[in-house]
């Protein structure tokens, strides 16, 4: 069976729904020899800003002699291999087959077994730890999927746990209030091990402070200050510092007014892992891991006339942050491409960034769960925007847009969806990485109309 058909045989089972627990994976590990308690991890959650900040947090480690560093992220933007990356780049195929290879025979070989009904989520996560274990990773950076408590990879025992922002996300699962929802995600936290707080509302703070203070766990002595300003050559220059050091010129290839906040998350939980582990992490650790991060389709510049950026806000939280960033675009006018899946709040999601556009255009995501162009015109048209085009292909709606900026004077920005944006930055050539097998990622993406499937990505 080739790696397409293999990938599509777990992926079928999205089709059962969502199961939250920890007893499939805990049994599915455990027939696979708990791979990932040969693991020091940093384990990350969090609404927004949780996959950079677990990308800076493995670009920096990587630099600094600990071996391959492992980072396990979802959902991927274009192809599955995405997910699970060893020492800054994707797994290739033949190593993401064997581990997949090795997590479906554990769970072929185990009838009436717990682990016989995992789902997609818990076979893709036992296979990210079974790759880091058959490449030898000794560090890795695990962000969660959903919540934290009942999470597939809150099986782990990590060296740091980090929470993120929280905003309102998913709450048919996690809950429709900031507290609650923070209780989830608190779920992360372990007895002994460090808690890192990023930015976040003081009652959300409260409860994982709360659910720290009850199991024992320290919170980070560590609260980094991050500031941003232009180099002469006109580039955005970080400069950091904590209780323990001060670096001035990192060069971070990330754009958007957020992504202060998620370098100080960031360096926070690199510092306390350093302290824990009992290691010494250098400034030119930092400075040049993050130099060459790559983490595309975060406030990404993907092409400069007419200007055309990328983001992968999908949520209100994040058409907040990224309202924020157009600011530094100044008065010139914007047009917005956006398409939706359909379990987003995409109303809400349109009147935070109504105020900054003056026309839209709409499209679909490469995923089964797309809300109709026609849908998301619909709600676009509700929200105030002029909407002066809409199709199923995204090529067309963004020659579309192409027009209407080039003859306007103006930008265009694509957002709404992370699988949007993802095929937006392949279109323009500005997607960092070899796509791995293509029939892989088309099975991962099936045609818009097919029927959704519940899923957690």
């Amino acid at each position: 069976m080739a790696l397409k058909e293999k990938i599509g045989v777990i992926e079928k089972r999205r089709r059962f729904g969502m199961k939250p627990g920890l007893d499939r994976i805990a049994a599915l590990m455990a027939t696979l020899g708990n791979p990932e308690r040969g693991l020091a991890c940093i384990h990350v959650a969090g609404t927004n800003g949780k996959g950079s900040v677990s990308a800076m947090c493995a670009a920096i480690l990587g630099r600094a002699g600990l071996g391959p560093v492992g980072l396990y992220t979802s959902p991927h933007l274009v192809f599955f291999n995405e997910r699970i990356q060893i020492g800054g780049e994707p797994i290739s195929d033949g190593a993401l087959e064997s581990a997949i290879d090795e997590v479906m025979a554990a769970i072929h070989g185990q009838p009436g077994h717990p682990a016989a009904d995992a789902t997609f989520f818990e076979i893709a996560t036992a296979a990210a730890f079974c790759a880091f274990r058959n490449a030898g990773v000794r560090v890795a950076v695990i962000e969660t999927g959903l919540g934290g408590r009942l999470d597939a990879t809150n099986v782990i025992l990590p060296v740091v746990s980090a929470i993120t922002n929280i905003g309102l996300e998913h709450c048919e699962w996690l809950g429709d209030t900031v507290e609650a929802i923070a209780a989830e995600k608190a779920g992360i936290v372990k007895p002994g091990r460090p808690v890192v707080m990023g930015a976040m509302p003081d009652a959300a703070r409260a409860v994982i402070a709360a659910r720290a203070a009850e199991v024992g766990a320290p919170l980070s002595p560590f609260s980094p200050i991050v500031s941003a300003h232009r180099g002469k050559d006109g580039s955005t220059l970080f400069s950091l510092e904590d209780e323990i050091r001060s670096i001035s010129g990192i060069r971070l290839p990330l754009e958007g007014a957020f992504q202060s906040e998620n370098l100080a998350t960031a360096a926070a939980a690199v510092e306390s892992f350093a302290a824990a582990a009992g290691i010494q992490i250098g400034d030119g650790s930092f400075k040049s891991g993050l130099a060459d991060l790559r983490w595309p389709c975060r406030f990404q510049t993907v092409r400069k006339e007419p200007l055309t950026i990328v983001d992968g806000a999908h949520n209100p939280p994040a058409a907040a942050a990224l309202a924020a960033s157009l600011q530094k675009l100044g008065r010139r006018p914007l047009a917005l491409v956006a398409g939706f899946c359909d379990d987003k709040d995409v109303a809400g999601f349109l009147r935070i960034l109504r105020p900054r556009f003056r026309v839209a255009f709409a499209t679909e995501t490469p995923n089964s769960r797309t809300l109709p162009a026609s849908g998301a015109a619909a709600l676009m048209a509700q929200a105030g925007f002029d909407v002066l085009g809409a199709g199923p292909d995204l090529s067309a709606v963004l020659d579309m847009a192409t027009d209407w900026a080039s003859s306007a004077g103006g930008a265009i920005v694509v957002c709404g969806s992370l699988f949007l944006a993802g095929a937006a930055a392949e279109t323009f050539g500005a997607f960092p990485w070899r796509r791995g097998a293509r029939s892989a990622a088309e099975t991962l993406h099936p045609p818009c109309s097919q029927p959704r499937p519940s899923a957690r990505d």
